[in-house]
């Protein structure tokens, strides 16, 4: 038995026996997926309850990031990500942009390993969301650094500057509720030796 895709059915999506299987037969549309009480199959697996008991958690993120020396960035931000007109976006539908909280804090964000002294100037950073959706960005400026111990080993490591710009996010493509880190290796060093 085929099962609607309400209209987004395509070459490789024929059918939707999932309300994933519709949301992602509209992603691929690039249609927005705004009433999911409006889906037999979302209604069937209680689409709308599950967002409803999520909507005030959060979550904890930690791990390491191997990035190459040159520009680029990494970002935080709720729903399914996918690219449309070659930008990379959120699904956020499901969440609804007047709800998104996107307060946070930073523990701990360094660009290799820390030596005594260094300060990592995001570090036990508290940052509260004035308002919903919003978007706060994070321009890093990466510094190649020597750390040379008494003993003479060499520890290559990085720090860097930052400044944070926040503002409303107004939803349209690329301008979505999140936080992201946009960081630049720059072409210079400094040298730091151990201290007796």
């Amino acid at each position: 038995m085929s099962v609607s895709c309400y209209g987004a059915e395509s070459e490789d999506i024929k059918c939707c026996n999932t309300c994933e299987d519709v949301r992602e037969a509209y992603r691929r549309r690039g249609w927005a997926f705004k009433n999911p009480d409006t889906i037999e199959q979302c209604r069937r697996e209680g689409f709308s309850q599950k967002m409803q008991e999520q909507k005030n958690e959060g979550c904890q993120v930690y791990g390491f990031l191997e990035v190459n020396k040159v520009a680029g960035n990494f970002h935080f931000a709720p729903g399914k990500s996918f690219q449309q007109s070659h930008v990379h976006v959120h699904d956020l539908q499901s969440f609804g942009l007047d709800n998104i909280n996107m307060t946070h804090y930073i523990q701990h964000l360094s660009f290799g390993e820390d030596y005594p002294g260094i300060v990592n100037p995001l570090d036990h950073t508290n940052v509260t969301a004035p308002q919903a959706s919003m978007m706060f960005q994070y321009f890093v400026k990466v510094v190649p650094t020597v750390y040379m111990k008494v003993d003479g080993e060499v520890l290559r490591t990085n720090q860097f500057s930052v400044t944070r710009h926040e503002k409303v996010a107004s939803g349209l493509l690329g301008d979505q509720g999140g936080w992201t880190h946009r960081f630049a290796h720059l072409p210079l060093g400094t040298r730091h030796p151990e201290e007796n």
